[in-house]
């Protein structure tokens, strides 16, 4: 029984998993993951990666996630499972990219700059 440690990010958020063969309990830091993602969007998100290779039901995955947004979290739970599938079996990957599992989304909020409010927006323009 091997364990398969790998990471997800999205946004601002960063998942961290232990993939080990099992009956499919999905552990997200301590909570069961229907009560840590409890709309079923989210849920659909979490086990996408699952779903698309056929393996829902046989790995029992514990999650540590950090940072960013529920979104962001489930997101960056899904890239890492994606990866740990990928990992174990490298036939997987071509059903994963497929449908951009496998692609980690880099869209951040841009930085405010100094003399602005915020990142883009100005202070109005007064010309008296």
């Amino acid at each position: 029984m091997t364990t398969t440690n790998t990471s997800g990010r999205r946004k601002t958020a960063v998942a961290r998993i232990y993939l080990v063969e099992g009956n499919g309990a999905i552990i997200v830091n301590g909570k069961d993951y229907k009560a840590y993602f409890p709309t079923l969007p989210l849920q659909f998100i979490v086990n996408q990666s699952l779903q698309v290779t056929d393996l829902l039901g046989k790995f029992d995955i514990s999650v540590n996630v950090m940072g960013g947004g529920i979104t962001g979290q489930a997101e960056a739970v899904r890239l890492a499972i994606a990866k740990a599938i990928v990992e174990r079996d490298p036939e997987k990957k071509p059903a994963l990219k497929a449908k951009s599992l496998m692609t980690r989304d880099s869209r951040m909020v841009e930085r405010k700059k100094p003399g602005r409010k915020k990142a883009r927006k100005r202070f109005q323009f007064s010309k008296r």
